[in-house]
């Protein structure tokens, strides 16, 4: 039995056909060490790594991921736009109406679409996103004290599968 190791970032950009640049591995990079992050929050980390890059640029190049399938794009109800490099799988994601935690939980079915509509007017559905909102534990647990969770809500980390 052998064991797959990962693959280095530039190799994966060049699997996917993307021209490998110091931006795009760092945009790489930012949303692999920690998933869900808006892009606002990539462009924090990637001009702490690398210097200067422009919002826009950031944008052009997450668009370059999501689009080759490195990166997977989703929005929650009333929030930005988030990223993740968990792909190629059916998962869901959990959401934490104080602080704004994500987490990843797997699909109970397992394939794609795992929902399916009474009526598909004649589409060909291959997708079904679910977010389920809630309070996670530490809300809960403060759940008298707003002042912290408006604090969370700003400094919310996210995590895969409920790992910290």
């Amino acid at each position: 039995m052998s064991v797959q190791l990962p693959v280095e970032p530039a190799e994966l950009l060049r699997r996917h056909g993307v021209q490998v640049t110091a931006q795009r591995l760092a945009i790489l990079r930012a949303v692999s060490d920690r998933p869900h992050r808006t892009a606002d929050d990539v462009a924090e980390v990637v001009r702490a790594e690398i210097g200067a890059i422009s919002r826009q640029g950031v944008y052009d190049g997450l668009g370059v991921l999501v689009d080759k399938g490195l990166l997977r794009r989703f929005q929650p109800a009333g929030s930005p736009t988030r990223y993740e490099d968990r792909v190629g799988d059916n998962h869901h994601h959990l959401v934490c109406r104080s602080c704004g935690q994500t987490v990843d939980v797997d699909c109970a079915v397992g394939t794609s679409p795992c929902l399916h509509p009474a009526n598909d007017q004649g589409y060909e559905i291959d997708e079904g996103e679910v977010i389920y909102w809630g309070r996670c534990p530490d809300c809960r647990k403060g759940a008298g004290d707003g002042r912290t969770r408006q604090s969370n809500r700003k400094s919310a980390t996210s995590t895969r599968g409920g790992e910290q």
